[in-house]
């Protein structure tokens, strides 16, 4: 076959990804398909090298299609999208080389533990970028995914590679070509089953979900600010800002608001932890606290520590023996309560933080939003206890709210509501803040919880526990959202409970397959 047409099916497997993913949400169908021509090019190449190429060309179609906004913020979005396809491209190498050498059928396992095992991957390290996980394409269609309340984003990671392979199998062995096969009719009927089955266990899922009658509703407010994130930062707007955040909480709060969600770093003039009560920045907030004592808040703030000694693996020296961390972190604040903080865990890769092997590039690298220096963080998921309102808060920010099995990880340590708060505003009006607020749809879906979402431009947002959004505040706009939220009481779910276990499944697949090919090599290179 010509290698332009060659180049072409690889293009058009990263246009079916880009054309599934959200939000472009009358498309998504074509998630099951849209691997079958890059599947289909490994039978008609002959070099490892010539494949990975091809593949190469699908992942950085697909990188750029859905991803291109995060060039908006950052020129190392360019290196990004480069290393990313690279990444993308090596478990479908392994299926190459798998599936030449010991048939279609292993060939095909291998790729769907490789796959998932690259995800887990990404997930997990110092260059996590989760973003395009496969089963996070499904985001918009919460009720087609009811069932990732068991198997997490994995489960429709599975579903989807389980079903590119099968129809690929079908097209090359039963129609390719004009062959004649009995076994067409089946196969094809197996593939809709496998289309079909989940979105009718999803459905009977949701029609067995009932929330109690008597459950307890209690009044929150949403605050969406909309304040430019390229100048909020500025010392010369921030009692502005600090005036806006204010009015638009108090005109809103009635006798029955308990807690009032601000957006990322709302609180953005950096102070010490220790000095937050008694800094002149805050006294503002203090007093509108006091006039409300009833009412909790709970914010983004930019803020530090500083310490005797280098105290923690993020400190640095900033003069004599002193040493300071920087915080992305969430405050709970009430008239006449202590102060409760929570430290952002998962940082954004080169922009919060770099890996200890890419330090070298600090200096070359914008400062945006954050430090390349990196951020001090909490080793775990911390919840706040709103005092005698019966919620258990998870202080999710901004990125971190991509992560499964961490969300997760707050609802199993007893919090009953997702409070998300971002700043999406970097990317400006393009799909990244549209296709993060989808995102949380899987996080309230997997930990059957509420998600009240608080972002500084927009899309502000309550999601219920099945994934719908009930209201919303639009892009580019000022205001609050009041909304009556249930303070819920439930069992954990299976995947709140036993998190990303398939991803620790199939890694553990990926090991034996290697040492299998491994062990095949070396008795092979004897002979």
């Amino acid at each position: 076959m010509k290698s332009i047409s060659l180049i072409i099916l690889s293009v058009l497997s990263g246009l079916l990804l880009w054309l599934s993913w959200p939000v472009l949400n009358t498309t998504t169908v074509m998630i099951f398909i849209a691997f079958v021509p890059l599947l289909y090019i490994a039978d008609l190449v002959k070099t490892k090298a010539h494949f990975f190429y091809l593949s190469l060309i699908t992942m950085l179609v697909w990188n750029l299609g859905t991803t291109w906004w995060v060039i908006n913020s950052t020129g190392f979005a360019v290196i990004a999208f480069l290393f990313n396809a690279l990444l993308m491209s090596i478990p479908f190498l392994g299926y190459f080389i798998f599936k030449r050498k010991y048939g279609t059928l292993t060939g095909s396992i291998a790729l769907i533990v490789f796959w998932m095992s690259f995800e887990y991957l990404h997930l997990n390290w110092q260059l996590s970028w989760p973003w395009l996980t496969l089963g996070n394409v499904f985001a918009s269609h919460s009720d087609y995914i009811l069932w990732y309340s068991y198997t997490g984003v994995a489960g429709g990671t599975l579903w989807v590679l389980i079903t590119n392979l099968l129809i690929k199998y079908i097209f090359t062995e039963c129609v390719e070509d004009g062959k004649e096969n009995k076994r067409f009719s089946k196969l094809l009927l197996m593939a809709a089953f496998i289309i079909v089955m989940p979105v009718v266990i999803s459905n009977i899922i949701f029609s067995n979900a009932k929330e109690p009658e008597n459950i307890d509703k209690k009044e929150v407010l949403i605050v969406q600010p909309n304040i430019d994130p390229y100048q909020k930062f500025d010392a010369n707007s921030f009692n502005q800002q600090m005036d806006l955040l204010i009015n638009l909480s108090e005109k809103n709060l009635d006798t029955s608001t308990v807690l009032i969600l601000w957006p990322e770093t709302a609180l953005s003039q950096q102070v010490d932890k220790n000095d937050l009560k008694t800094s002149l920045y805050y006294r503002k907030v203090f007093d509108f606290l006091n006039r409300h004592p009833l009412v909790t808040l709970q914010s983004g703030i930019d803020c530090y520590a500083v310490y005797n000694n280098a105290a923690t693996a993020t400190a640095r020296k900033i003069s004599g023996g002193v040493y300071a961390d920087a915080f992305n972190a969430a405050v709970v604040l009430k008239a006449g309560q202590p102060i409760s903080y929570y430290n952002k865990s998962k940082l954004v890769p080169g922009v919060e933080c770099l890996p200890t092997y890419f330090k070298f590039l600090a200096p070359a690298l914008e400062k945006f939003g954050g430090t390349t220096g990196g951020y001090g963080t909490d080793s775990t998921a911390k919840i706040f206890t709103i005092d005698q309102t019966g919620f258990k808060t998870a202080p999710i920010i901004c990125y971190e709210s991509i992560y499964g099995d961490y969300v997760a990880s707050y609802v199993a340590r007893g919090a009953n509501l997702l409070t998300i708060m971002t700043n999406d505003g970097w990317w400006g009006n393009t799909p990244g803040y549209k296709q993060h607020l989808e995102y949380a749809r899987l996080r309230a879906i997997e930990t059957n919880s509420y998600v009240i979402r608080s972002a500084n431009t927009g899309i502000s947002a309550v999601i219920d526990n099945n994934g719908k959004v009930k209201e919303t505040l639009p892009w580019d706009k000022q205001g609050v959202i009041k909304a009556m939220i249930p303070v819920r009481t439930f069992k954990n779910t299976f995947y709140t409970n036993h998190g990303d276990y398939l991803y620790l499944i199939a890694s553990l697949l990926s090991l034996i397959f290697l040492l299998f090919h491994l062990v095949a090599f070396i008795k092979n290179s004897r002979k």
